[in-house]
Parts: structure tokens; C-alpha cells; sequence
């Protein structure tokens, strides 16, 4: 009882800090790309919250916070199999809401998310119920999004290995079927990404925690390791490094698949403390410690991200710019009693989302910002300017 009074406050703050990010956030143009272009089942989700809640931001994150919730809910139910102390679940659950891509996904409106939530319930589900269900959820997978791919993939392999016939190719037409539906393409021409790849992964985990996913997924390589969750994370590493030989990767697509390896990392680490005397755990304890100040650290640059703005000499070198100006834009905008503008596509997008609508009455044009031309729109941040534009009203009588 006292671990789960302990879960459901380390919950509670962290959906009271996410709900609180929302306001400090704009729609970036991914998002209204999202949003507004091709549809899919996450587009309608966001869709129905926003019909609920209304559209604003919180209406907007709400499902990737409930997804990213659940999903920490999970993980503890998850981690039941491969670690025994609940103490040690509890740590586990906080790692995960702690790192920097898991944070995230639970803010930006993106497939990380619901990827994500989508692994762990298909483990969850898998422990719990009989196969005939969680087949049933294989296929509804693939009808709902392209990033499940890599799930039918590495259950491929599993059963290959485990010589379940049926669910061999029952796995095999999944990935085949989410090939066809989602067009998925792995053409083209050397150009170099692996290190960008290892860089992103390292930014998405940490430096420590990705090494000692990659170390957990060698070792059960030379342990031979037969746990669905080896295969389904191996399998997804392995194919992306692969492909980022070739062409840039999208790591949203792959990092839950990692994500889903930590039950195996956190057991993993808690055997091979346990078995040492207590002479020879200081190593581990150091790399727990400075595992969670590298985690605590990260996580306090993601949620207080534009105190950056005031060390940086260009703001668009901010890694979360895309991320803020709409919303302070289309406020300042309103102030000027402007309701409808024409922009390039992306910044269109993003202030639909606030209600402010296209014309050709009104040419918003940014301006560079180092320029001498005036201009009447500025967006600051504690005196630090973020971004410059005219509003030029246009006479079409």
C-alpha cells in the first residue's frame, strides 16, 4: 500500500508539472502539420480532445499526457516480472518520467507517445491475458500506425526463434500489411547519419542510460536471451542503425522501443549489485547517482527551457524555438485588433490553432533579426528578442 500511495504521488506531480508546461508552450509546425494535414488515429484523438476541452493547448496535449501517464502506470505493472522489491519499480518509474524523450513525448504532440503507451500495453496485455486477445491488438496496431512496425518485426524474429509457426507469420503479414498501408520506404543513398543517430539516442536517454540500454541488450546477446522485450528492442536498435547508414532516421519511431527495454536494464543492474558485497557496490552506487543528477538535470533544462534564450546569441538556436512565438504572436496580433493574416504555410498553421485565420488584407512578414528595418510586431523573452515581423495592411479597395 505505501509504494502505491508513493507511485500515485510521483504521478500526480508529474502531470501537474506537464499541465503546467502547457501554458509555458505554442503549437509547433510538426504539430500543426499534425493537426491539420493527413489524417490518422492520433489526429482524430487530438481532435475529440480538442472538441472536449476546447482549443487551446491544454486541450491539445491532453492525450499525449494521458498517454505518457498510463504508460508509467504500466511500466510499474510491467516491471513486476524482472524486479521483485517494489522500491526498485518505484525507482524505475521515476527514471522513466525523468528522461528528456519521455518528457517529451508526454508534451509534444507527436507518434513517440502513443508508440510508447502502445509497447507497454501490448507487454502488459501479453503477461495477463490469452494470446487470441493480444493478436487481436497486433492487428489493430497496424490498422492505426505506421511506428508499429518495428513491434511486428521484432516479433517476427522472436517466434522465429522460439519456432511458434503461427505467430511467425501471423507477425510476418502485420509487417508486410503495415509496409503496404503506410508505404513504408527504405530507399536511398549512403549518406552518413550513424553518429547522428547515436547522438539523438544519447540527447533522448542521457549519455549513461543509452550506453547501459545498448550494454543490457549485448549482454543478453551473449546470455541468449529469450525475453519478448530483448528481441523487440534489439530488433528495433539494430534496424535503425542500419538505416542510418542510408538516410536520416526518425528516432521518434525507434526510441520507444528502447524505452521499452528499462524493465530489462533496471534488472540487469539490480542483479549485478545484488550479488556483489557491499565493498564492490560503490561503482554501481556512483553511476546510479550520477545516472539521476544527469536525469534531474536534463529534465530541469526541458521544463525551464527559456532561460536558455538568455545565454544564446541567436534564439533560433534554441533547441525548443519551434516550440514558442505562436501563441505570443497571434495574442499580439489580436492586441492590434488583427484577426486574419497571410504568411509562409507553417506559421499559417500555427496560428489557425489560435483563432487566427488567413487573408490577403494583412502581410505578415518576418524580419531578420540582427536587421535595421523597423518593424511592429516583436516577440521578447525577459528583454531578449525572439522574434521580429511586419503586419503590412494592404488597401484592396
Amino acid at each position: 500500500m505505501k509504494y502505491r500511495i508513493i507511485l500515485f504521488l510521483i504521478l500526480g506531480l508529474d502531470a501537474f508539472i506537464l499541465i503546467f508546461q502547457t501554458t509555458q508552450i505554442s503549437i509547433s509546425p510538426s504539430e500543426a502539420s499534425l493537426l491539420y494535414d493527413k489524417s490518422s488515429f492520433l489526429q482524430q484523438l487530438i481532435k475529440l480532445s480538442l472538441k472536449i476541452f476546447g482549443q487551446n493547448d491544454f486541450g491539445l496535449r491532453f492525450v499525449m499526457i494521458m498517454f505518457h501517464l498510463l504508460s508509467a502506470w504500466l511500466l510499474y505493472k510491467i516491471s513486476a516480472k524482472y524486479l521483485k522489491l517494489h522500491r526498485n519499480r518505484i525507482w524505475l518509474v521515476t527514471l522513466f518520467v525523468l528522461l528528456p524523450g519521455v518528457i517529451s513525448a508526454a508534451l509534444v504532440v507527436s507518434h513517440a507517445g502513443l508508440i510508447i503507451f502502445g509497447l507497454f500495453l501490448y507487454i502488459y496485455l501479453s503477461q495477463k491475458f490469452n494470446q487470441y486477445y493480444v493478436n487481436m491488438l497486433l492487428f489493430l496496431y497496424a490498422l492505426l500506425d505506421a511506428g508499429f512496425i518495428y513491434l511486428f518485426l521484432g516479433l517476427t524474429i522472436y517466434n522465429l526463434f522460439q519456432k511458434n509457426r503461427f505467430l511467425f507469420f501471423y507477425n510476418l503479414f502485420l509487417t508486410g500489411l503495415s509496409a503496404y498501408i503506410y508505404k513504408y520506404d527504405i530507399s536511398g543513398v549512403p549518406s552518413g547519419h550513424f553518429l547522428d543517430t547515436i547522438g539523438v539516442y544519447s540527447a533522448i536517454f542521457t549519455p549513461i542510460i543509452f550506453i547501459y540500454i545498448v550494454y543490457t541488450l549485448y549482454r543478453g546477446y551473449l546470455n541468449d536471451e529469450s525475453d519478448k522485450i530483448w528481441y523487440i528492442s534489439s530488433t528495433a536498435l539494430l534496424f535503425s542503425l542500419l538505416l542510418s547508414f542510408r538516410q536520416r532516421v526518425a528516432i521518434e519511431l525507434f526510441a520507444p522501443y528502447l524505452i521499452l527495454a528499462l524493465p530489462l536494464a533496471a534488472k540487469t543492474f539490480a542483479h549485478s549489485y545484488r550479488v556483489r558485497l557491499k565493498n564492490f557496490r560503490k561503482g554501481y552506487r556512483a553511476i546510479f547517482i550520477l545516472a539521476f543528477v544527469f536525469l534531474i538535470f536534463n529534465a530541469l533544462i526541458v521544463l525551464f527551457n527559456k532561460e536558455l534564450y538568455l545565454i544564446l546569441d541567436n534564439p533560433k538556436k534554441h533547441f525548443a524555438y519551434k516550440m514558442h512565438i505562436a501563441k505570443a504572436l497571434a495574442n499580439k496580433l489580436k492586441a492590434m485588433n488583427i484577426s486574419c493574416v497571410s504568411t509562409n504555410k507553417a506559421m499559417q498553421e500555427r496560428l489557425k490553432f489560435y483563432f487566427i485565420g488567413k487573408c490577403d488584407k494583412n502581410i505578415l512578414q518576418e524580419l531578420k533579426l540582427n536587421a535595421n528595418e523597423k518593424n511592429n510586431v516583436t516577440i521578447s523573452y525577459k528583454n531578449k528578442v525572439l522574434y521580429r515581423a511586419n503586419v503590412t495592411k494592404l488597401n484592396n479597395k
